[in-house]
């Protein structure tokens, strides 16, 4: 039995329908492509080597391509707004809902209240001035007037543009993210033709231990590669049968991860490694020094494009995960409303706004601190996706599902790697131990405030099924296998 594609029960979802195959993998591949990777590659490269960072974050992409695939098969299966809150509640109930949902909350979050801050300070390179105005300091660091109100108002105007519809602010996405990978071929062939092997190897400093260095860059990967999960998000919105919608997923994480390894890679080709670790800037002063000032500019133009769309992609998925939390009561259902003659979801659009730019607020001395504890959010998360892939044939074995992996035990392999990793980073005293205390008091805060908001996340289960899964809810419903029926018939 086919099941029909899911539309909303209560009035659509903004844009719904509107996009196609190109903006959805725009707003995937973009929303996983952020900023700091490329000016930070220096800090990084000075703490794990050049080895350290970029085969960390090719572990971190091979365990984000076996997750992927399980996002594949749910958004094929279940497209519905809200993606891992749908999944965890169809497999496992509100808990884990819950949980899935505070968790990718927290991780989208974490990265816009870093692009808050990233915003000002990469402005603040080329123009000093703003750097001026000092408001208050946190763990040290002073926070700059100027340098916080630019990151306000690029959090309003991504606010503005999600309000008026998905749609557009998906084609801006192409547009941008096409810039993006013309200015990074233009670093990876000049880096790779013009640099040397030599500079790059040996990739770890002497004394240093590889494996340590590479698997504790691993978390902080996990948060670089955090945006495919929009596509599922955003399922309600595609315009594309549930097979291809599995299939934009998985092409996300490859594009993504990719454009990262390789612009990375040039980094540390152009010039020695060591030299780039000493730069403030990373790549941007590598291609500098190596007296390619054009290519020094168009670095710093891929960290403020990839700024823009990762802050305009994850905006858009945490105000659809508010959204789909609101529906099923585990927010204040007044987070899952719909206003206006577009049926924009409003509050939770204002919900994401608030929270961004409280957590911007803490400057950039919190920047590490977000990058650290959202991938210990993201790792989690995809966990729970995983696990729903493997437990909802298993409930509803007549689920129609499009788009099947076939290394049906690589998503199980990625989940388990992501929850070891994290395992070590939540054991105080290594070298992969996250920050103590302000990482551990950050992640703390965090579940704190979820056990807090459990308790009041109450509803009817039924209605809150009906509301995430539309016409879905039918079919589901009569085709249990632990409810003792059988369901329909099938018909030919």
């Amino acid at each position: 039995m086919e099941l029909p594609r899911p539309r909303p029960l209560s009035g659509p979802v903004v844009g719904c329908g509107s996009l196609g195959v190109l903006p959805l993998v725009a707003l995937g591949a973009a929303g996983v492509v952020g900023t700091s990777w490329i000016y930070t590659n220096g800090e990084f490269f000075a703490r794990y080597g050049a080895g350290g960072e970029i085969f960390g974050l090719v572990v971190a992409a091979l365990l984000a391509s076996t997750v992927a695939m399980a996002y594949a098969e749910l958004a094929a299966a279940l497209q519905r707004a809200g993606g891992e809150v749908v999944y965890a509640y169809t497999a496992f109930g509100r808990r884990t809902a819950f949980a899935a949902g505070w968790l990718l909350i927290g991780a989208y979050v974490s990265s816009l209240a870093f692009y808050v801050t990233a915003f000002g300070s990469l402005l603040s390179d080329v123009l000093p001035g703003l750097r001026t105005v000092e408001l208050y300091r946190v763990s040290g660091e002073p926070v700059f007037l100027p340098v916080l109100a630019l990151g306000v108002a690029l959090a309003v105007v991504v606010f503005a543009l999600t309000w008026v519809r998905a749609a557009l602010g998906a084609r801006a996405q192409v547009l941008l993210l096409a810039v993006m990978l013309v200015l990074g071929a233009a670093l990876v062939v000049v880096g790779l033709t013009t640099g040397s092997p030599s500079n790059f190897w040996p990739p770890y400093a002497e004394g240093s231990r590889p494996v340590a260095e590479t698997l504790r860059f691993v978390l902080p990967g996990l948060t670089f590669l955090t945006g495919f999960g929009l596509v599922a998000v955003l399922a309600e919105d595609a315009d594309l049968t549930p097979r291809r919608l599995g299939r934009v997923v998985v092409t996300c994480v490859l594009v993504a991860a990719g454009f990262y390894v390789l612009v990375l890679l040039s980094s540390a080709w152009v010039i020695p490694w060591e030299r780039t670790a000493e730069l403030p800037n990373g790549t941007i002063d590598a291609f500098r020094e190596a007296d390619f000032p054009v290519l020094g500019g168009a670095a710093y133009a891929i960290a403020v494009l990839g700024l823009l769309t990762s802050f305009l992609a994850l905006f858009l998925a945490s105000s659809r995960i508010v959204l789909a939390m609101g529906r099923a009561g585990l927010l204040p259902r007044a987070l899952g409303r719909l206003t206006g003659p577009r049926s924009t979801p409003g509050p939770a659009l204002v919900f994401t706004l608030v929270v961004t730019v409280a957590l911007g607020s803490l400057g950039e001395a919190a920047t590490t601190w977000f990058l650290d504890t959202g991938g210990v959010y993201i790792g989690l998360a995809w966990a729970l996706a995983v696990a729903s892939m493997y437990r909802l044939p298993r409930r509803y074995p007549r689920l129609e599902r499009p788009y099947r992996p076939r290394l049906r035990w690589a998503p199980a392999l990625g989940a388990a790697a992501a929850v070891g990793v994290i395992a070590f980073a939540l054991y105080p005293g290594t070298s992969l131990s996250l920050v103590w205390p302000q990482e551990h008091a950050v992640l703390a805060a965090w579940v704190l405030l979820g056990l807090v908001l459990l308790p009041l996340a109450r509803g009817d289960d039924d209605a809150a099924r009906r509301e995430l899964l539309g016409p879905l809810h039918e079919q589901l419903g009569g085709s249990r296998a632990d409810d003792g029926s059988r369901g329909p018939r099938e018909r030919g």
